[in-house]
This record gives structure tokens, sequence and C-alpha cells, in this order.
């Protein structure tokens, strides 16, 4: 079982020759045009294994989406393995609380795993270094990624699994990872993480006959069409998230002049309101920010 955004969808990885290329339509399904890194894990388990695979995952997806529109879907059967991939969406919107991201996904993990399931999960890698950010946009950004990771480190604390930690693998930056947007995993990228993960698996026992093959179908986006993508669409794209972006890099800078040079408060990790937006019956999450959580981002 899959939950999560466009990556888990597979945006990238054209399916089956297809033509697809428009990597932006917000609200795309598996099989929509797109293969993906979990559907090539799940084929991979079928060499061995009798394999029921449910990709939930919606291009655009938002923690807050997952638990509250993903996960209902899932029903209330046994699960063996499930992957929960998601929050850089949410890193890119001006309504990012990373104290509800945080109760989020505790509250996708604890129904998950209370069915069984072995939780596949990563940590994110400097999105912003992979798409040539400027550094004004970089810093921030990474920032925020950053604080998505430490609610990834609690969930692999409390729930365990399999998680990747992204800037573990050279590859994740070689532009031939990626698609031609930078943003979603090319067919390499999507055959490494299928690989990846399946390698992990097999390390905790669970036999997998045919691994996920690293061969391609395609070619790598060529130098000329990466340049004329990134005047296009790239440069543009920059300009709409600045929108978002901008105001929290204004209030880095005021806090690094109230602070001595930390660009963070006490309070920057912390949510808005506890259980808002949350499933019905569903408590606020005891999983709160602490003072230590800072430091170490500010480190």
């Amino acid at each position: 079982m899959a939950l999560g955004d466009s990556t888990t969808v597979g945006v990238g990885d054209p399916m089956n020759g297809s033509s697809t290329t428009d990597l932006s339509g917000a609200g795309a399904r598996s099989g929509e045009g797109w293969r993906g890194w979990a559907s090539l894990l799940a084929e991979s388990l079928a060499s061995s294994h009798r394999v029921t695979f449910s990709n939930f995952a919606t291009s655009g997806a938002t923690v807050n989406l997952v638990a509250t529109e993903q996960l209902p879907e899932t029903g209330s059967g046994p699960i063996d393995l499930a992957s929960l991939i998601v929050g850089v969406n949410d890193t890119l919107r001006s309504t990012f609380d990373p104290g509800r991201i945080r109760e989020h996904l505790h509250v996708c993990a604890e129904q998950l795993t209370a069915r069984g399931a072995l939780l596949l999960t990563v940590r994110f890698h400097d999105h912003g270094q992979v798409f040539g950010l400027p550094k004004w946009m970089r810093r921030p950004l990474w920032q925020r990624i950053e604080q998505v990771n430490l609610a990834y480190d609690d969930l692999y604390a409390r729930y365990g699994g399999v998680r990747l930690d992204m800037a573990d693998y050279p590859e994740v930056y070689r532009r031939d990872f990626w698609s031609i947007d930078r943003l979603h995993p090319g067919e390499r990228g999507h055959r490494h993480l299928a690989r990846i993960f399946a390698d992990e698996l097999a390390v905790r026992g669970l036999r997998i006959d045919v691994p996920p093959a690293l061969d391609c179908a395609y070619k790598p986006p060529s130098k000329w069409a990466d340049t004329v993508w990134m005047v296009r669409e790239g440069v543009p794209w920059i300009g709409r998230r600045a929108g978002d972006l901008v105001p929290f890099v204004a209030r880095m800078g005021m806090g690094a002049l109230t602070t001595g040079g930390r660009a963070f408060g006490p309070t920057a990790l912390s949510g808005g309101s506890p259980a808002a937006g949350l499933p019905a019956g569903t408590t606020s999450c005891p999983w709160s920010s602490s003072n230590a959580e800072v430091q170490r981002l500010e480190a």
C-alpha cells in the first residue's frame, strides 16, 4: 500500500512508452500515464510473493490531505507494507505548519502500523540544491525540509520500519536521477528508489527473487532540453513560489537581527490548532516540538 504525493504517484516515470509529459497536474493518480518506484517495487515483490498493491497517492498532496483523504480510503483491513512519503509540497506553501505536519504524520503511522504495516519512509535531501534555487530561497526551503525530517525522525523512533535518508545516496544529486523538472525523479530515479527499498527489505529477511531492474528504457533530458525547460517553466515556477517563500525569508532576516544571528525563535516548530483538520475522533498527538529540536536546526 502506498500513500503520498506525486513522487509516489510515479510522476516523471512514463508508463509503457507513454508520451505523458505534463508534470504539473495536481490530482493525478498512479496508473494515469505514470508508473513510479512504488509500482516497480510491487512488481519485484510479486516475483516471490502473492501481492495486492494499492496506490492512494495523488499529485500535489500535502500531509493534511494524506491524513484526511487518502488514509480513510485504505479501509480497515490488515496491511503488510505501507509507504508514507509526503511533505515537500507543504514546505512550498505559505500555510506551512510543522506542528500540524507532525501530528498528521503520526496519525497516519499509528493507524497503519496498528493494522500490521511495516512503514516505508524517507528523510528528504536538499531539493533546493537539485533544482538550483538561488541561495536566498534555498536556505529557508531547506530549513522547512529539515523540520519535516524531524517529524520523520519521530516516526522512525516510535514505529520503526524502513527509512531511507536520501542525502546518503550520491546519485540523488546527479542530474540523470531527475526528470526534466528536477522536482520529480525520472525513470532512473524511480528505479533507484525501488531498488534501494527492495535491498533494505531483503536485509530484513523479505525474500525478493527478482529485484527492481536499474536499466532504463528512456534517456535522461538533454542539456538543451534542460535549458529550454528551465527558461520556460523553471524560472516562472521560482517566481510563483517566491510569493510563498519571500515572507518566510523576511521573517528569518528579522529573527536574525533580533536574536543575535539565530534565524529561528523558540516557537519556530510549534503548530497551530493542535488537532485541527485531523480525522474525526482523533486527538492531538503528544509529539510537540521541543527547544532542543529548534537548537538542532540552528546548529
